[in-house]
């Protein structure tokens, strides 16, 4: 995967997760980019919010046509065919972005996506919606934020460039190039792109992969292991009943995922995301020690000392078995605490006694 790089446009970065093939295209008014793609929101999870393929049909757009949408049209001009690349775009250019996923999804329905809209403006049709019919849309245009999409270029129709020529390339080559241009999903594909089947079976990998990183004392590269598998988890249960057979297996699987991922983080350092995915996880399972020790030892890390205190608490109580564990990190946090109020005492003296000989 190469390293994420600006595109020359405001608000946009780009990621390349699979390499294209041939120059970029040389685009004229009338060309026809065909792509996959899935839109995905700025969060921890990465919920999707779209995706083409679970809606059984690729995207095409026609160069020139002033598609709603105008960012996407600069994200696809920037990639070679058999291209998969990650967008992340901020607000500024994702406003119009429930209108199009309205009229997208009416599609796939088989319904008008037109139905019910006015003559006018993208952003009058929206002013006159109370409703998209969509919740999570409903949500985006109340609230506009970053997103971000990825796209599997596949075919440009009325593209005057070139691919390589066959005598720069082996058989091989040749026949990976073919495969790109006319099966979007011929190359070894990243968990955006997997199947029921294949997350489930990715998930056990990833889980193995992050806990030989741990080993390794690498907490970035565990953490982003982690993180990938519980991407797969929570794809999969957007597609349950919350609370019911099939969401609680899968929560069962995200949990030790998510404490994994806070471990690291308290490794690397970074407490508030610690305390903000352990307090997430609680609000679900409020009797699971692991989380609240975790948190607590991050409320610690940043000075919370009652709230500090009061997790410690609620472990000892939930898991006796964890309370000389807690008991060891209650004495830290009062050792810590005692020097850091001397500290401030000298620090306040020096204070005191420099402005009264001003």
């Amino acid at each position: 995967m190469e390293e994420t790089y600006l595109l020359n446009v405001e608000g946009v970065k780009k990621k390349i997760l699979h390499g294209g093939q041939g120059e970029l295209p040389k685009l004229q008014d009338g060309s026809k980019f065909t792509f996959h793609f899935q839109t995905l929101k700025d969060d921890f999870e990465r919920t999707v919010i779209d995706d083409s393929r679970e809606a059984g049909m690729p995207m095409e757009i026609i160069v020139g046509k002033m598609f709603k949408l105008e960012i996407w049209e600069t994200l696809l001009s920037s990639m070679r065919i058999g291209e998969v690349a990650e967008f992340w775009c901020d607000a500024i250019h994702t406003g119009m972005y429930a209108l199009v996923s309205r009229g997208m999804r009416r599609i796939a329905e088989g319904r008008d996506p037109l139905e019910g809209q006015k003559h006018r403006c993208g952003m009058g049709n929206m002013f006159d919606y109370h409703s998209t019919g969509y919740d999570d849309l409903d949500e985006l245009q109340r609230t506009p934020q970053p997103l971000i999409f990825i796209m599997e270029l596949f075919r440009v129709r009325g593209w005057r460039g070139r691919l390589p020529g066959r005598e720069q390339l082996g058989q091989a080559t040749q026949l990976l190039l073919l495969m790109q241009v006319e099966d979007p999903s011929a190359y070894k594909r990243d968990t955006w792109a997997m199947s029921k089947e294949e997350k489930l079976a990715a998930v056990p990998v990833l889980h193995s992969e992050g806990n030989r990183l741990v080993l390794r004392r690498e907490f970035a590269q565990a953490a982003a292991k982690y993180q990938e598998a519980v991407i797969c988890l929570r794809n999969l249960q957007a597609k349950e009943k919350p609370w019911e057979d099939g969401w609680l297996k899968l929560e069962s699987l995200v949990t030790p995922l998510v404490l994994n991922y806070c471990q690291c983080q308290l490794e690397l350092g970074e407490y508030y995301e610690v305390l903000e995915h352990t307090t997430e996880l609680l609000q679900k399972h409020n009797d699971n020690a692991k989380a609240y020790f975790k948190r607590a030892k991050a409320h610690a890390a940043v000075w919370n000392e009652r709230e500090a205190r009061e997790d410690f608490q609620r472990v000892a109580h939930l898991d006796p078995s964890m309370a000389a564990a807690v008991k060891k990190e209650l004495k830290q946090l009062g050792e810590r605490m005692r020097k850091k109020h001397v500290e401030d005492r000298k620090r306040y003296q020096g204070l005191f006694q420099s402005s009264q000989g001003l």
